[in-house]
């Protein structure tokens, strides 16, 4: 979707064909020689496999002191101790100073290059997926690492991920792109909450959004949607919203996400579907439900069970949601018609 081709632009190791890139209120797309070179100074880049940047026959010592040592700004004795001082800032011991990089795990790697990155005190520090190459319990461990170190030096991390739980959970803002275009900036809770269109609903939350074929009714001024049978009226927010786009009945796809459905009794104001995977999960239950034509995600939580409930594979289930929890998109565009 562009998200490498993006940081290595901001890093000037690209020109963009068109557009400007800004940085601190200068264009740095116009920058050359020694004005180009005194900027880099001030951006440190952390790439996907640190490996591909360190000199194998380096020390730790010189590998993190080297963006301090190329533009002259400590000298030879000094290195020791600042690199045991960034190493301690990593959590890794000050004797691996002394180790070269094929004698250190992929994480342990990692941290050294979070190290050298934020030796320079650079204003603003480019994550090119810089986790992906872990396992996953490595990759949670160094995520909870990064939301710490980023609090410690208080300064601008962008970050390039693939993985939503890592947007999640280490961003102030997101920035959801698809095919080099942007799709969506806002906080996680935003981007969670309103997202702007089908693909972004899809792309947030885990499991995914369901999505039906249904329609939204305009009746008076006040809006529901229709779905296998079923009429849910709108919260005032959403009715508001669509009022004000003014929008029309039509055909749309409706998106609702597994954690706000709920199970429900049969009835007239009820879903049913049969059940084909029950997974247990813990904590919860992840039901895959044929409803409405559409493999159905509802998630449901063990301690809200009374034990009466049969939720094996093949029985008939009903459930429920609200019209505060829906999302409505336009069936041709994906647009939320919330929003357009």
């Amino acid at each position: 979707c562009g998200k490498s081709t993006f940081m290595r632009m901001m890093v000037q190791l690209e020109k963009p064909t068109s557009g400007k890139i800004f940085f601190k209120e200068k264009d740095i797309t116009k920058m050359k020689g020694e004005e180009l070179r005194a900027n880099r100074r001030n951006v440190q880049m952390v790439f996907q496999n640190p490996a591909t940047s360190f000199n194998p026959k380096m020390k730790v010592r010189d590998i993190i002191c080297e963006p301090l040592m190329n533009f002259g700004l400590i000298k030879k004795k000094e290195k020791d101790a600042i690199a045991r001082k960034y190493l301690e800032m990593v959590e890794l011991p000050g004797d691996f100073a002394d180790r070269y990089p094929h004698n250190m795990s992929g994480g342990q790697r990692q941290r050294v290059a979070l190290g050298r990155a934020i030796v320079r005190n650079a204003k603003v520090f480019l994550m090119d997926e810089p986790l992906s190459n872990l396992d996953a319990k490595l990759r949670n461990q160094m995520r909870a690492e990064l939301i710490k170190l980023r609090q410690r030096i208080d300064t601008t991390f962008i970050y390039v991920t693939h993985d939503q739980t890592e947007a999640m959970t280490l961003g102030d803002r997101i920035v959801i792109m698809k095919d080099g275009i942007v799709q969506q900036v806002g906080t996680p809770q935003e981007v969670f909450d309103h997202p702007a269109n089908i693909f972004v609903a899809g792309f947030i939350g885990m499991p995914q959004m369901n999505m039906f074929d249904a329609k939204l009714i305009e009746q008076s001024g006040k809006y529901s949607v229709e779905l296998g049978g079923v009429s849910i009226i709108l919260s005032e927010e959403k009715q508001a919203a669509l009022a004000k786009n003014n929008v029309k009945s039509q055909e749309i796809t409706l998106g609702i996400r597994p954690e706000h459905i709920a199970l429900a009794e049969a009835g007239k104001d009820a879903i049913t579907g049969k059940v084909d995977v029950s997974e247990m999960m813990g904590s919860a239950i992840h039901l895959h439900v044929n409803a409405c034509g559409r493999d159905t995600i509802i998630i449901v939580q063990t301690m809200d069970l009374t034990g009466g409930e049969d939720l094996s594979i093949g029985s008939e289930i009903s459930f429920a949601f609200g019209g505060n929890a829906v999302h409505v998109f336009n069936k041709e565009s994906g647009e939320n018609l919330e929003f357009i």
